[in-house]
């Protein structure tokens, strides 16, 4: 298969995210489900599978993002950039709410990426009220 990812390129992905998706900061080892290897530029879009285009994703946010790479603000209605989790600090441009259980979108990248991932769904909300009252969210 061209442009396939190996193992230890996923391996390596992993380790640099932390094991945490990188929109919706959710921990592999909290949710129990297996990260996806997402292309921060899709593959359709002529990114490639190297690590600089590569990083973690949980099956939610890759499934909302699809081959998304700008959305629209809700507040100003303007065309923007997707988040980049690797280029740019989460907390930059979202913040926790809701004791830890929703997120907010701090600039246009922000409010756009969280309205376009879904960051707030009606599946995760429930699963971070739990993970809250255990302890294991937000992560720091």
């Amino acid at each position: 298969m061209p442009d396939a990812i190996s193992k230890a390129l996923r391996e390596r992905i992993a380790a640099e995210a932390g094991h945490r998706c990188g929109y919706c900061l959710t921990d592999q080892h909290v949710s129990g489900a297996q990260m996806h290897i997402e292309h921060l530029t899709p593959r359709s879009r002529g990114g490639r599978s190297e690590p600089a285009n590569l990083w973690l994703s949980c099956a939610w946010c890759n499934s909302y993002k699809g081959t998304q790479t700008e959305a629209v603000d809700p507040d100003t209605g303007d065309l923007v950039s997707l988040f980049n989790p690797r280029e740019q600090r989460w907390s930059d441009h979202f913040a926790w709410t809701d004791g830890g259980v929703r997120i907010r979108g701090l600039t246009p990248t922000g409010r756009a990426t969280a309205e376009a991932l879904r960051l707030n769904n009606p599946y995760i909300v429930p699963a971070r009220r739990l993970w809250v009252v255990a302890g294991w969210h937000p992560p720091a």
